[in-house]
């Protein structure tokens, strides 16, 4: 469509015949498009086209879902200063924008470099959307790590930090590319104010997710510090149960034994001593751990809702 003093196409891979017709004396597009039209990663490249324009063209990965690595959107754009290509941009993943005021805007850009931007402004206003509904799950994820710590809640830890790496795989190409027009476009961008917004808006979203992971390296480093003192606690309980016990199996193993000649057998009183001796065994080891400080809070119970009372 005409716009202004440029064209922006909008095309799906079902138009690629139209494509070819409408583009038939710019070998850059052409070229660009077959050389796109099966990429499933990120790509960026400058060059010059017939016209001696500088040309930003390339794919972009735009939405991608956290548990399929498969299931991604990408779309392939081509951007000079008399038009914008764009193909395989889906505008219903803009579900916190009017795709019809989208194109409005879009439509009263001045330049095919501003209806770009606009683009992207709106991918990053969809995803900093997103990135909110990630900082409620946060939220709720840092309370129940202090009300109900347990394997399950170490999953959802590292469920949301496996997110945060998707955000951020996201979020990398972008930022090249924006990059990228200002690098190109520098002259023309350097009092335009949609470029400056966008800039900061990608700064704000960049923000975000560098804090998030901050805030859940925080939750992590904290987890192994209470996981890491359970299991302390575990093997030294253990360690002096056996130590109390161990009397048990001594005498036990004594006076299990077989021989012909045990004088203690005859004993009347032998089975009421054998008690005795173990009980009073058992409770010196106790106190000598005790006296130690060995048992530490072993025997206190544990309140709710604390990491290590």
């Amino acid at each position: 469509m005409q716009l202004n003093n440029w064209k922006w196409y909008l095309y799906t891979k079902d138009d690629i015949d139209q494509f070819e017709i409408e583009h038939q004396q710019n070998k850059s597009s052409r070229d660009w498009l077959n050389d796109n039209i099966q990429n499933k990663s990120n790509i960026l490249e400058i060059e010059k086209n017939e016209q001696d324009q500088d040309v930003i063209k390339g794919s972009l990965v735009y939405e991608q879902q956290f548990n399929d690595q498969h299931d991604q959107k990408i779309f392939h754009f081509y951007l000079s200063q008399d038009q914008l290509i764009t193909v395989n941009l889906d505008f219903s993943i803009f579900t916190h924008s009017s795709e019809e005021l989208m194109e409005k805007h879009i439509r009263h850009a001045k330049t095919a470099v501003d209806g770009f931007l606009l683009i992207i402004r709106e991918l990053l206003r969809e995803y900093l959307c997103r990135i909110d509904e990630f900082e409620g799950e946060l939220r709720e994820l840092i309370w129940d790590i202090h009300e109900k710590n347990n394997t399950n809640i170490l999953e959802r830890i590292y469920k949301r930090r496996h997110e945060l790496l998707v955000w951020n795989n996201l979020l990398i190409p972008i930022k090249e590319l924006v990059m990228a027009i200002d690098e190109v476009y520098f002259d023309e961008l350097e009092s335009n104010k949609l470029f400056t917004r966008t800039q900061k808006r990608l700064k704000r979203t960049l923000y975000l997710i560098n804090e998030y992971e901050a805030e859940l390296d925080s939750i992590i480093n904290l987890e192994e510090v209470v996981s890491s003192h359970r299991g302390n606690e575990i093997m030294k309980t253990l360690t002096v149960m056996t130590a109390i016990f161990t009397p048990i199996m001594a005498w036990g193993a004594l006076w299990g034994m077989n021989f012909k000649f045990m004088p203690e057998l005859e004993w009347k009183y032998g089975y009421l001593m054998s008690i005795i001796i173990i009980i009073v065994s058992m409770i010196a080891i106790y106190m000598y751990l005790k006296m130690k400080g060995w048992m530490g809070d072993l025997l206190k119970s544990k309140k709710k809702g604390t990491f290590f009372k």
